[in-house]
């Protein structure tokens, strides 16, 4: 494992380049070598604002969010990661954190998956309202019943922005969580990450869904789902399921909504040939 270097002359103007001066050196404060894990508090963020006198962001939420969901860890503290490694920081309890080495996963949109056209039944009045793209992807994932066509059982919306507190997690959110239930009569808990934008799924993110479903809802059975745009109209799907040492990717497709007279007669018989 390689020794923990700073950067040198950062430019402190811009609020990325504070996140990172504040997150690399909350890390190297607290890294020792060969060790899988570097705990810290919320209150790190307020001491160590004070020690580089930098202004303290008015959201340390968005701090931790951005370096958890939405950013890159700094090069430098990606750097100390052996082979096959990389940080996350993962939640602990209410205030506290850690980093903490995972075997390093990419969940990106397969680029030679095909694509299957669904008919785009988004209310026009939705889809123009829409505040943002995680808004704008639940709503299309909700009017077009993507979760039921991805996952081959029923589902219902029960929450959106379901906010609870998970031990060994503290408080977490998910973007939306449906129950279903199959042919068979089992019932199904779906909780739903959705990522549009720079926004990236996260491991850590299915993590806390899962044990989320494993705390709330310990009778059903627990399939977590990711989505993400890949274009205006065109969505993947992921579903996740947990193995003996991380998260894996169980399944993918893409869904592209087109309008209904997009879909054409030789379209529908290659679909039948994939049901074949």
């Amino acid at each position: 494992m390689r020794k923990f270097v700073p950067i040198s002359n950062p430019d402190l103007t811009s609020q990325s380049n504070r996140y990172r001066q504040l997150i690399e050196k909350i890390f190297t404060s607290r890294f020792i070598p060969d060790r899988n894990e570097v705990p810290f508090e919320r209150e790190d963020i307020v001491q160590t604002a004070k020690e580089l006198k930098i202004t303290l962001p008015k959201n340390l939420g968005d701090l931790l969010y951005s370096f958890r969901y939405r950013t890159a860890l700094p090069e430098t503290i990606q750097k100390t990661a052996p082979a096959g490694k990389e940080w996350v920081i993962q939640s602990t309890g209410r205030g506290k954190y850690r980093f903490v080495l995972r075997k390093l996963t990419s969940i990106i949109p397969n680029p030679h998956l095909t694509e299957t056209k669904v008919p785009d039944a988004t209310p026009g009045v939705i889809a123009r309202y829409a505040l943002n793209d995680e808004q704008a992807l639940l709503a299309k994932l909700r009017y077009n019943r993507l979760i039921d066509i991805f996952t081959g059982v029923t589902c219902y919306s029960l929450q959106s922005h379901l906010r609870t507190t998970v031990p060994d997690f503290g408080q977490i959110e998910t973007d939306e969580v449906y129950i279903g239930i199959d042919k068979k009569g089992v019932h199904y808990v779906f909780p739903v990450q959705a990522k549009g934008g720079k926004d990236r799924l996260s491991i850590v993110q299915i993590e806390q869904d899962i044990a989320m479903c494993k705390h709330k809802f310990p009778l059903l059975v627990c399939r977590a789902i990711g989505a993400q745009f890949i274009e205006e109209n065109l969505i993947a799907l992921f579903e996740f399921e947990p193995t003996k040492e991380e998260i894996a990717i169980a399944s993918e497709k893409h869904y592209r909504l087109v309008p209904p007279d997009d879909l054409t007669a030789e379209e529908l018989a290659l679909y039948q040939q994939r049901r074949e």
